[in-house]
């Protein structure tokens, strides 16, 4: 499975990605930003591969280009508008949560997370 990692705290892709590895996906490629997660994912369609990325695992608040933004652009791209999308964060808010939801995220991860609340919200969102 491909994984896309965004965040902009470097501790915190290496955190998800050591977990990841650790529930056997390997194949992760990170971003630092929404921009930077933008600028792969159409560098992927335009390379034409069949499976752009099977997974985005998200933050929300980034500079430039947010979680949600990101999370919109994907949902309006017809390459990857189904891509599985999971939003790991520390916004609790009701208002923020229910516009991922009816933007059709799979899972949402309160950090700090660990390697069992991943695996379970992974497993909820029937990807592993």
């Amino acid at each position: 499975m491909k994984i896309l990692i965004v965040d902009d705290k470097a501790s915190i892709r290496a955190a998800m990605k050591t977990i990841l590895i650790h529930l056997g996906l390997s194949d992760i490629t990170e971003a630092v930003d929404g921009e930077d997660a933008w600028y792969k994912i159409n560098d992927e369609i335009k390379k034409g591969r069949d499976q752009v990325f099977e997974l985005i695992v998200s933050d929300m608040e980034m500079p430039g280009m947010t979680g949600l933004e990101l999370l919109r652009a994907v949902r309006t791209s017809p390459e990857i508008e189904n891509t599985p999308f999971i939003m790991a964060t520390t916004v609790t808010a009701k208002q923020i949560i229910l516009e991922t939801m009816r933007l059709g995220i799979q899972a949402y991860i309160i950090k700090p997370f660990d390697t069992h609340m991943v695996e379970l919200k992974l497993k909820q969102a029937g990807i592993l």
